[in-house]
Parts: C-alpha cells; sequence; structure tokens
C-alpha cells in the first residue's frame, strides 16, 4: 500500500500526472530548458566493492596517471567545457591525499574550471582508509577545489533493496549524513535515484520524499537525476530488465510533482534514456538534458548504445525541436548565453 495518497493517485491516473508535471515544470522553470558543457573522467574501474548492477568495475583495471588526468582536463578546457565530472572505483587503499591529488592536477590544468567529484561512497572510502570523520574529508576536499558532488552511491535509498543490489555500499543514513555534511560546507550536490530492478513503487516514492525533506533542510541540491537501471553486463540483469520508456517518462513526472517546489530542476539522462525519448522527457517535467559527457564509460559498459558524446550544437537543437529553449549553464545552474 502506499503510504502517500497523492503518489497512488498519481500512478493510477497516469495521463493526469503526466499533464500536471509539464504544468509545474512550466511554473518552476518557463520553456527554458539547459544543458552543461562538460567532460566525464572515470580515474579508475578498479574497485573493492561488489554492486550488482556495476559493469564497470574491474574490466580493464586501469588507474589513470596524473598526467593522463591532466592531458584529458586539457581536452576538456580546449573543447569549452565548463565542468569536469570526476569519479572512479574504490582502490583499495585510497587515502585522502590521493584524491587531493586529483584535484591539484586539476587546478594545475585549470584555475576556472568547475570540479564535479567523488561519490558520498568515494568520501567514506576516503575518509575510512585516511582515519577522518566524513566532515573533515569534505572540508579538506572543498579547500582543495571540490566545487560539487554527484550525489551519486543513491541508487534506492532504502537498506532492504541495498542489501540485495549493494550489500557493500554506504547505507542510506550514512548517505544522507556525508550529504548534509556537503551541504552544509558548502558543498551542493546533485540528487539521484537508480530505478527499475529490484524496488518497488512505493520504495522508490519514498526515496523521493527523503530527498524532498533534505532538501527543505538544506537547499543543497541543485537538480533531481532519475537513473534509468541498465541491465546488461551485470548480476543484477539476470533478475531485472529494467523499465519501459513509459515508466521512465511517469517516474520523471512523479518527481516533478512530488519534488516541486524544493528541486526545480529535474534532469533526463540522455545516456540513459536515449536521445529521443530525452527529448520527450521536456514534456513530462524534465527541463535538463545533462552534460555533454565527451567520455561515459560507466553506462556504456552495462549496454547503453546512446554514445558517449553530443554536441552543444546537437543539443541545442534538440531542445528546439521540442519546442524548448535552450540554454547553457554551469554546474550550479547560471546561465551562460
Amino acid at each position: 500500500m502506499m503510504t502517500d495518497t497523492l503518489a497512488h493517485e498519481l500512478l493510477r491516473n497516469p495521463y493526469e500526472t503526466f499533464k500536471l508535471a509539464n504544468e509545474l515544470r512550466k511554473k518552476a522553470v518557463g520553456d527554458i530548458v539547459t544543458f552543461v558543457v562538460n567532460r566525464n573522467i572515470n580515474f579508475t574501474d578498479i574497485c573493492v566493492n561488489d554492486c550488482k548492477f556495476c559493469s564497470f568495475r574491474n574490466r580493464n583495471n586501469y588507474v589513470l596517471s596524473i598526467e593522463e588526468l591532466k592531458s584529458k582536463v586539457e581536452e576538456a578546457v580546449d573543447l569549452g567545457c565548463t565542468e569536469v565530472c570526476i569519479q572512479g572505483g574504490l582502490l583499495p587503499n585510497a587515502e585522502i591525499d590521493f584524491y587531493v591529488s586529483i584535484l591539484e592536477a586539476v587546478r594545475e590544468v585549470s584555475k576556472k574550471i568547475h570540479i564535479h567529484a567523488f561519490s558520498p561512497m568515494e568520501v567514506m572510502h576516503m575518509a575510512r582508509n585516511s582515519k577522518l570523520t566524513t566532515l573533515e574529508t569534505l572540508k579538506i576536499l572543498k579547500e582543495e577545489g571540490l566545487g560539487s558532488m554527484p550525489g551519486t552511491a543513491a541508487e534506492i535509498l532504502d537498506d532492504c533493496v541495498r542489501q540485495q543490489i549493494c550489500p557493500m555500499k554506504l547505507k542510506t543514513q550514512e548517505w544522507v549524513k556525508i550529504i548534509k555534511e556537503a551541504h552544509n560546507t558548502g558543498i551542493p550536490t546533485t540528487a539521484t535515484m537508480m530505478y527499475g530492478h529490484v524496488e518497488s513503487w512505493e520504495e522508490r516514492i519514498k526515496h523521493i520524499m527523503l530527498l524532498k525533506r533534505i532538501q527543505q533542510e538544506t537547499n543543497g541540491f541543485t537538480e533531481f537525476i532519475p537513473l534509468s537501471f541498465m541491465w546488461k553486463n551485470n548480476e543484477l540483469g539476470a533478475k531485472a530488465k529494467g523499465v519501459s520508456g513509459f515508466e521512465d517518462l511517469l517516474v520523471i513526472a512523479i518527481a516533478r510533482i512530488l519534488l516541486y517546489p524544493e528541486i526545480k530542476n529535474i534532469q533526463a539522462s540522455w545516456v540513459k534514456l536515449g536521445v529521443k525519448l530525452a527529448q520527450a522527457s521536456l514534456n513530462f517535467g524534465a527541463n535538463d538534458l545533462g552534460g555533454t559527457l565527451i567520455e561515459e564509460n560507466i553506462s556504456k559498459s552495462a549496454g547503453a548504445t546512446s554514445g558517449e558524446f553530443i554536441s552543444p550544437e546537437e543539443l541545442k537543437e534538440l531542445i528546439i525541436r521540442a519546442g524548448r529553449i535552450p540554454k547553457q549553464r554551469d554546474t550550479l545552474y547560471n546561465i551562460l548565453d
């Protein structure tokens, strides 16, 4: 039974839900659809965790050198990126100094580019290895140039689900604690939800409502990004094959309604959804198409076929063809054009 009457009604009447989501999108952000010019850098695929949904872990057993990392940042700067998004597997003994060296390498190349890096799981990992608290760790990262964090490692914020899909990962309350600490330290984050595997609609709703309560307390989320489960080349794919495009749109629409007005930016991931469904989602509550990415490895290894890069010009054209106004933004949703 749904614990939330509104959510129950939204599921019973999807076409009314779609209509309401589009109305609230217009009320929250108007007809502007944003995107960021960014580059993904996955610095290692070596990981001590055993998440059942991961298709990226230990495939090539690589660790980027500092020079390789700097080269990728240089390419990003040359291509006009305003952000580098940096995440990686959990190297067994990586301490805070290792992560600081990544931030220092980026800053050696560019003082201006925004560093969006390190999930709450990575923060917990480096803190544990360094015998620091997560709050102490976050303060060091901020001092060394970290601009914002991806709110990944959230998956579904329910420990029964987490025990099935990522038993070694941080627990729900640990994720919440680190996110709140980041926000209170002046590090904004995204909010995410990976859905379409073993979770129920009720667990999705609980997840979204928890994000809403955090935002009411901290106002530190820049956006909500629903991430449709990619089922190829991973253990969880034997149990779940993801959801339909209709359900993808319903997740976006319900998130728009439940998170209104606290989180005003709802992102459609063109990597996960495919370009055309992401474009369609702009009529179902979404107002952001994410980034150009340039190098996307994690979804690709799980079977995503939409590519690793989409140019700013292509994104603008997609948005215009959907009847919206394209605007390039920075990581924190300041309009740049």
